[in-house]
C-alpha cells in the first residue's frame, strides 16, 4: 500500500540514515538518545495521574484485581509497544507517525481513522491533565484559605493558561531536554511526600475497608472501569511520534527506553498506589493528596510539584498535534524562536489548549474520562490495532500458534473496548446528574 500523510508540506524524503527514509516534518527526527526517551516515557507513566490510581483503579478492583491487574496489564503493555516499536522501519521507510504506520499498512481510510482515534486519544489525555493541574492549585489554595470563594472550575482556567504559556516556549518534543529533568524531580517530590504521609495516616487509622463499593451493577461497571483505567496508566498511544525522535538504531534504542519505562519507572507508580489504597481503603479518592494528612508546608510543596509536572507532560502529549500544525500550516522560514514562529504558536497551540481548559472546567470528572480513554482509544490503538499491524506485517513469518496468540489478543481488548466504553459513558452519565456543569469538585 502507498503512504498517505496529508500532514507533509512536500512529498520528497529525506535520508535518515541507510536506506531508510523519514517523512518531512516541521520538528526535530533522530536527535534524541534513547535514555532522553526513556525520561519521556517514565515522564508520562509517574505524572501527576499517578496520584489518582489508588482511587480510580485499586477501589473498583480491589487488593486481588487491583495487584493482579498492575502486574498483568504492564506485561501486556511492554509487549504491544514492542511490537509498535518493530515495525518503525517497515517497508525501507520510517514511519515516525501512528497514521503513516496505518496508511502503509491498510490505506488511505485506515490512515483517517487512526488518526481520528489518536488525537481524541491525545486530547482527552490533556483535558485530563489540565484537570490535575487545576486540583493540585485548588488543594494547595484549600490550605491556606478553605473559604469556597476560589472554585475548581477557575483554577482550571488558570492551569490551563500556564500550559499555553509553556506551550509557546517549547517549539517541539526534542527540545524538552532539561524540562525532563524537572519533570522526575517533581514527580519525586509528590510521589515521595504522598507515600510518606499516606504511610504515617495508615499506621494511625482505625481498620480500613477494603471491600469494592456500591451495588451489584455499580460494581461490575466499576469494575470494568478499573480495568480500562489500568491500561490508560501504562500507555501513550503516541509510540511512533516518540520514537521519531531517538538516533540511530531506532528498534534497538526504542526497546531499550521501553524495558527502563516498564521496570525502573514502574516502581515510584506502583508503590504510591498500592500505599494509597492501603492508607484509606475504599475511601481512597482520585486525587489522592486530597487524603493526606501532615504538615501543611509539606502538603503545599507536593500539590505546586504536582501542578508543574503536569504543565510539562501535558506538552508531550499534545507534541502530535503541534507536529502536525506547525508541519501543514507554520511558517517556513526563522528559526523556532522566530517572532512569527512564536506569534503562531501563540495563535494556534493557544487556540487549542482554550478548547482543552473549556472541556476541562466543564466536565472535570477526571476518573470518567481515564474510563473512556482507555476505552475508545488507548485499547484500540496500543493493542487492537498493534497486534493486527504485526499480524498483516509478519503474517508469512510467523507460527500458527503465534498468529492465533495476536488474534487471541484482538478478540479480548476488542470486547474489553466495547464493555469499558459502555462502563464510561454510564460513569458519565451518573456524575453529571449529581454534579452540575463546571462542578466544584
Amino acid at each position: 500500500m502507498a503512504d498517505y500523510d496529508s500532514g507533509m508540506r512536500k512529498s520528497r524524503d529525506i535520508e535518515s540514515g541507510g536506506d531508510v527514509k523519514v517523512p518531512e516534518t516541521a520538528h526535530q527526527i533522530s536527535q534524541d538518545s534513547w535514555l532522553q526517551i526513556a525520561f519521556i516515557l517514565t515522564t508520562g507513566i509517574n505524572s501527576a495521574y499517578v496520584l489518582g490510581y489508588s482511587g480510580t483503579v485499586m477501589v473498583p478492583l480491589g487488593w486481588v484485581g487491583g495487584t493482579v491487574g498492575l502486574v498483568f496489564a504492564a506485561a501486556l503493555s511492554l509487549y504491544a509497544n514492542a511490537l509498535l516499536a518493530k515495525l518503525h522501519e517497515l517497508g525501507g521507510k520510517r514511519h515516525i507517525r501512528y497514521r503513516d504506520l496505518a496508511g502503509h499498512i491498510y490505506g488511505k481510510n485506515a490512515y483517517a481513522l487512526t488518526w481520528a482515534l489518536q488525537y481524541i486519544n491525545l486530547f482527552m489525555i490533556n483535558t485530563g491533565y489540565i484537570i490535575l493541574a487545576g486540583q493540585a492549585l485548588k488543594a494547595m489554595y484549600v490550605l491556606f484559605r478553605d473559604d469556597h470563594v476560589m472554585k475548581l472550575p477557575y483554577f482550571i482556567v488558570i492551569a490551563g493558561f500556564v500550559c499555553a504559556l509553556f506551550a509557546f516556549g517549547v517549539p517541539h518534543l526534542s527540545a524538552l531536554r532539561i524540562w525532563l529533568g524537572f519533570s522526575n524531580f517533581f514527580s519525586i517530590i509528590y510521589i515521595v511526600i504522598a507515600f510518606v504521609l499516606a504511610l504515617n495516616d495508615g499506621k494511625k487509622a482505625l481498620p480500613r475497608d477494603y471491600n469494592i463499593p456500591g451495588s451489584t451493577a455499580t460494581k461490575v461497571f466499576s469494575c470494568i472501569g478499573g480495568f480500562a483505567n489500568l491500561f490508560f496508566s501504562f500507555n501513550t498511544g503516541m509510540l511512533p511520534e516518540i520514537q521519531a525522535t531517538v538516533k540511530q538504531p531506532v528498534v534497538g534504542n526504542m526497546v531499550k527506553a521501553l524495558v527502563f519505562q516498564f521496570t525502573i519507572g514502574l516502581v515510584p507508580m506502583f508503590a504510591i498506589t498500592l500505599m494509597g489504597y492501603w492508607a484509606y481503603g475504599n475511601e481512597t479518592s482520585a486525587y489522592l493528596l486530597n487524603n493526606v494528612s501532615g504538615p501543611v508546608w509539606v502538603k503545599a510543596v507536593a500539590n505546586i510539584s504536582a501542578f508543574l509536572q503536569s504543565v510539562i507532560a501535558l506538552h508531550i502529549f499534545a507534541s502530535p498535534m503541534y507536529e502536525y500544525l506547525d508541519t501543514k500550516f507554520g511558517p517556513t522560514k526563522g528559526t523556532a524562536f522566530s517572532l512569527n514562529h512564536i506569534s503562531f504558536r501563540v495563535l494556534v497551540r493557544g487556540g487549542y489548549l482554550t478548547v482543552n481548559t473549556l472541556v476541562s472546567a466543564l466536565l472535570p470528572f477526571l476518573g470518567d474520562f481515564m474510563s473512556l480513554t482507555g476505552a475508545f482509544s488507548t485499547f484500540p490503538l496500543t493493542f487492537i490495532l498493534a497486534n493486527h499491524m504485526y499480524l498483516m506485517a509478519k503474517k508469512h513469518k510467523l507460527s500458527i500458534p503465534k498468529k492465533l496468540w495476536h488474534w487471541l489478543n484482538i478478540i479480548f481488548f476488542s470486547v474489553m473496548s466495547v464493555a469499558a466504553g459502555v462502563s464510561a459513558v454510564r460513569l458519565i452519565l451518573a456524575d453529571s446528574k449529581t454534579y452540575n456543569i463546571f462542578a466544584d469538585l
